[in-house]
């Protein structure tokens, strides 16, 4: 790592509040009809931020709808208490995946690499079926925000090896 990426990440902040989004029509559906959140993803992502230091200080299941994914996207983006939003889920290339459409034009910036190093390590774990995932990042008015497939393995291996070392490290340039 150069000196100048060791001393940006030493600069960055530690702990974050993260908005944690579930894009799924059947987790929808059973949330509203049993009031119960049965979301192995959304359980996984949060239990590693705050293993982590983080804070999640918002979290939602939200249905497989465009409008209704960028409108809780955007509460995200409105709120002083979020850092970093990651929505889980609809970033396949089936007809109800919107989560990509639905968020890509509330980014400033699209960090490209973000997509291109997942896919590429999702592609040791599951061979060429890691194309058809379009898990993307960028950031929004000093925010950063990544779109995660909805598998717990895809959570696991995006957070662990992405998202918790360089998280910081993107607020940190976005807020300069």
């Amino acid at each position: 790592m150069s000196e100048t990426t060791l001393k940006h990440k030493a600069e960055a902040p530690k702990s974050l509040n993260f908005a944690v989004i579930t894009c799924s029509t059947s987790r929808f559906k059973e949330y509203t009809e049993t009031g119960r959140m049965d979301d192995l993803s959304g359980d996984l992502i949060v239990r590693i931020l705050e293993e982590n230091g983080h804070r999640v200080t918002m979290r939602r299941i939200v249905n497989d709808d465009k409008e209704e994914i960028q409108r809780v996207v955007m509460s995200a983006l409105r709120s002083r208490k979020v850092d970093v939003i990651i929505t889980s889920g609809g970033t396949g290339i089936s007809p109800r995946d919107v989560t990509i459409e639905a968020v890509q034009p509330l980014i400033e910036k699209e960090i490209p690499g973000f997509g291109e190093i997942f896919r590429a390590i999702s592609y040791r774990e599951v061979g060429s079926a890691a194309i058809v995932t379009r898990a993307m990042a960028g950031v929004s008015r000093g925010k950063a925000i990544f779109c995660l497939p909805g598998s717990p393995q895809s959570v696991l291996l995006a957070l662990k090896e992405i998202i918790l070392p360089e998280a910081g490290h993107i607020i940190k340039h976005a807020r300069e």
